[in-house]
């Protein structure tokens, strides 16, 4: 039995009734969305959108990254995208530990030396989020017609809050 052959046969019956072939990429709404890799967070459902709306970008911690810099770009100038959120998430696991803590619990964990890796840690969330979207709204190649936002998701409530 192979690690995955779970996961293949759950594809193939979802490959079964598959009716979302022929999108051509773009983001229809003309929205990105930064976001945690939560599984508490369903993207397109908390924004009201469907499949081929949106590009997302998830990542611990929801921040914004040189790739998701990268794939923001890519998003405004190839794929439609014309407005962005930002949106970290209550209760993130990045907000409650430091970069020593989760090096020595990952060190611990794998009998090897973390401390060269790095995880992004948030030591005050809302403050990051603004630093975020100001990297976004300053970046040389993303023009000020993109609408750029931050925004708190609540995983207890299911509500955005805007804060930037």
């Amino acid at each position: 039995m192979n690690d995955f052959d779970d996961l293949l046969e759950a594809n193939r019956t979802f490959a079964d009734s598959f009716e979302l072939g022929g999108f051509d990429g773009k983001a229809h709404a003309g929205v990105a969305l930064v976001t945690c890799m939560d599984s508490r967070i369903d993207p397109l459902a908390m924004l009201g959108l469907k499949h081929g709306d949106a590009k997302i970008f998830r990542n611990p911690g929801g921040r914004v990254t040189p790739q998701a810099l990268e794939a923001l770009v890519l998003g405004v100038h190839l794929l439609n995208v014309q407005r962005i959120l930002v949106v970290p998430h209550t209760r993130c696991a990045m907000t409650t530990a430091s970069e020593q803590e989760l090096q020595e619990r990952i060190g611990a964990a794998t009998g090897q030396d973390a401390t060269w890796q790095s995880f992004g840690v948030v030591d005050d969330q809302v403050a990051r989020l603004r630093q975020d979207v100001r990297a976004v709204r300053s970046h040389p190649l993303i023009p000020d017609t993109v609408k750029v936002g931050g925004f708190v998701y609540d995983v207890d409530t299911g509500l955005m809050e805007q804060v930037d």
